[in-house]
Protein backbone atom coordinates (compact mmCIF):
# COMPACT_ATOMS: atom_id res chain seq x y z
CA UNK A 1 0.00 0.00 0.00
CA UNK A 2 2.81 2.32 0.98
CA UNK A 3 4.53 2.45 -2.47
CA UNK A 4 1.50 3.34 -4.71
CA UNK A 5 1.42 6.40 -2.12
CA UNK A 6 4.73 6.95 -2.56
CA UNK A 7 4.33 7.23 -6.33
CA UNK A 8 1.71 9.70 -6.42
CA UNK A 9 3.27 11.34 -3.61
CA UNK A 10 6.45 12.00 -6.18
CA UNK A 11 3.99 12.53 -8.67
CA UNK A 12 2.25 15.67 -7.01
CA UNK A 13 6.42 16.64 -5.89
CA UNK A 14 7.50 16.81 -9.36
CA UNK A 15 4.37 18.95 -10.60
CA UNK A 16 5.72 21.57 -7.37
CA UNK A 17 9.24 21.15 -8.80
CA UNK A 18 8.47 21.99 -12.27
CA UNK A 19 6.37 25.29 -11.19
CA UNK A 20 8.88 26.12 -8.75
CA UNK A 21 11.42 26.02 -11.63
CA UNK A 22 9.57 28.03 -14.25
CA UNK A 23 9.05 30.80 -11.38
CA UNK A 24 13.28 30.31 -10.54
CA UNK A 25 14.34 30.77 -14.74
CA UNK A 26 15.66 33.85 -16.07
CA UNK A 27 13.06 35.42 -18.39
CA UNK A 28 13.04 34.84 -21.83
CA UNK A 29 13.69 37.36 -24.71
CA UNK A 30 10.64 39.93 -24.92
CA UNK A 31 9.03 38.46 -21.48
CA UNK A 32 7.58 40.52 -18.85
CA UNK A 33 9.76 40.84 -16.33
CA UNK A 34 10.03 37.96 -13.38
CA UNK A 35 7.83 38.07 -10.39
CA UNK A 36 9.60 39.73 -7.28
CA UNK A 37 12.40 38.13 -4.79
CA UNK A 38 10.42 37.08 -2.46
CA UNK A 39 8.44 35.06 -5.43
CA UNK A 40 11.71 33.27 -6.18
CA UNK A 41 12.76 32.83 -2.80
CA UNK A 42 9.72 30.95 -2.13
CA UNK A 43 10.29 29.23 -5.06
CA UNK A 44 13.98 27.97 -4.00
CA UNK A 45 12.49 26.96 -0.30
CA UNK A 46 9.89 24.79 -2.53
CA UNK A 47 12.78 23.21 -4.68
CA UNK A 48 14.50 22.43 -1.68
CA UNK A 49 11.53 20.80 0.46
CA UNK A 50 10.17 19.12 -2.83
CA UNK A 51 14.04 17.37 -3.00
CA UNK A 52 13.81 16.29 0.30
CA UNK A 53 10.25 14.74 0.22
CA UNK A 54 11.26 13.03 -3.07
CA UNK A 55 14.55 11.98 -1.45
CA UNK A 56 13.11 10.11 1.33
CA UNK A 57 10.04 8.38 -1.21
CA UNK A 58 12.67 6.52 -2.64
CA UNK A 59 14.28 5.85 0.17
CA UNK A 60 11.45 4.40 2.01
CA UNK A 61 10.10 2.60 -0.91
CA UNK A 62 13.70 1.35 -1.51
CA UNK A 63 13.61 0.05 1.94
CA UNK A 64 10.02 -1.50 1.44
CA UNK A 65 11.19 -3.33 -1.68
CA UNK A 66 14.40 -4.94 0.11
CA UNK A 67 11.75 -5.83 3.07
CA UNK A 68 9.79 -7.58 0.06
CA UNK A 69 12.80 -9.68 -1.29
CA UNK A 70 13.58 -11.27 1.78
Amino acid sequence: LHTPLMSVTNAISSIITIGALVQVAPPLVGQVERPVAWIIGCAVISIALVAINMFGGFAVTQRMLEMFRK
